[in-house]
């Protein structure tokens, strides 16, 4: 099993050393042909109108694109999860655009910037540790999208398919069970890959 992280910017270190203590092969992911070469993808948080400038800027922008929608497990966190988006509200782009969830920026304004928080998250635990920063929320889902965390009645992660997005940082804390369950996530995928090439 091969995770990239995409490295262009913001707290990609911090997912590589967690993937790397958890025995996982991690790759920096910087360039189109990087990306024929994992098993699945985390986008970490950041500034997400640099990180969506930068993918188009470098050339990987088609591919990334067309890798998620052919199943290629991919987290977004923070602004990752903005760039998977298909919907920013009150903006008229957006990123990848290949979540069927809409998205505000920003969303807990400069007041609220940075806090910190404990609550479940369905099928992974009922006090996970939560940093937000500057953090995006989902303000609403389409069909398929399943909420796995509210916050004060807003929506901090979802998944929908191989797609899994959170507004925190998981990154940032000593709790690593969101990158296991991603990485569980990767592994089925793997395991279904090589189910359809056996037959």
């Amino acid at each position: 099993m091969k995770i990239g992280v995409l490295a262009m910017q913001g707290a990609y270190r911090e997912h590589l050393k967690i993937l790397k203590s958890l025995g996982i092969e991690a790759i920096d992911v910087r360039y189109e042909e990087d990306i024929d070469n994992i098993d699945g993808l985390i986008i970490p948080g950041g500034e997400s109108t640099t990180m969506g400038k930068l993918i188009k800027t470098l050339g990987l922008y088609d591919k990334l694109k067309s890798r998620i929608e052919n199943n290629i497990p991919v987290w977004g966190t923070c602004a990752g999860m903005i760039l998977l988006a298909k919907n920013i509200v009150n903006e008229d782009y957006s990123h990848l655009s290949v979540m069927n969830i809409s998205v505000i920026r920003n969303a807990y304004g400069r007041q609220l910037g940075s806090f910190e928080t404990n609550a479940p998250v369905k099928g992974i635990g009922e006090d996970i540790d939560m940093v937000f920063i500057r953090a995006p929320y989902i303000e609403s889902v389409g069909e398929n999208v399943e909420i796995l965390s509210t916050v004060d009645g807003n929506i901090v992660a979802a998944q929908e398919g191989n797609i899994l997005v959170t507004s925190f940082h998981p990154e940032l804390t000593e709790d690593l069970r969101l990158h296991k369950y991603f990485i569980n996530i990767v592994s089925k995928s793997i395991n279904n890959i090589n189910c359809i090439v056996a037959q």
